[in-house]
C-alpha cells in the first residue's frame, strides 16, 4: 500500500501532463482558429476567445482525467462535479489574467501579434495547468485514503 501511494502522485502527474498536452492542443488550437478568423487586440474579445478555448480544454480535461488519471477516486458525484467546475472557474481566472497581462507586456516590447498571443497563452496555460492539477488532486478527486487514513 505504501509503495502504491508513493508512486501514485508522480504517475498521476505524468498522466495529467499527457492529457494536459492534448488539452493544450484544444486550447491553443481553438484560440488560434478564433484569432485567425477574427483578428483582434481588444482585451474584451481576447478574454472571450480565451474563455471559449479554455472551456473546451477543461471539458476535454474532465472527460479524460475521470477515465484515466483519477479513475480510482472519480465517483461522478454532485460534489465532484461542483468542485471540478469551481476549480475550472478559478483556473480560468488565472488563465485569463495571465494571458491578458502577458499579452499586454509583450505588446509593449512590440512583439508581433501572433507570436505575442501564443507566448502569452503558453505562459497562461502552464500556470493554470499547475494550479489545476493541485486543485483537482487535493479537492476534486481526493482519494478516500486521504479522507479516512487507515491505521
Amino acid at each position: 500500500m505504501a509503495k502504491k501511494k508513493m508512486t501514485r502522485g508522480p504517475f498521476q502527474f505524468m498522466q495529467f501532463s499527457v492529457i494536459g498536452l492534448a488539452n493544450a492542443g484544444v486550447d491553443i488550437g481553438t484560440l488560434n482558429l478564433l484569432l485567425l478568423l477574427f483578428p483582434t487586440d481588444d482585451r474584451g474579445i481576447l478574454a472571450l476567445f480565451n474563455t471559449i478555448a479554455y472551456s473546451l480544454a477543461v471539458a476535454n480535461s474532465y472527460f479524460w482525467n475521470v477515465l484515466i488519471t483519477f479513475r480510482h477516486s472519480a465517483e461522478g458525484s454532485r460534489r465532484q462535479r461542483l468542485t471540478f467546475i469551481l476549480q475550472g472557474i478559478v483556473s480560468l481566472g488565472v488563465n485569463n489574467i495571465v494571458f491578458l497581462g502577458a499579452n499586454q507586456l509583450f505588446q509593449w516590447f512590440e512583439i508581433p501579434r501572433w507570436l505575442r498571443h501564443n507566448i502569452a497563452k503558453g505562459v497562461a496555460m502552464f500556470l493554470s495547468f499547475t494550479a489545476s492539477f493541485f486543485m483537482i488532486k487535493f479537492f476534486v478527486f481526493k482519494d478516500s485514503d486521504q479522507k479516512f487514513p487507515r491505521k
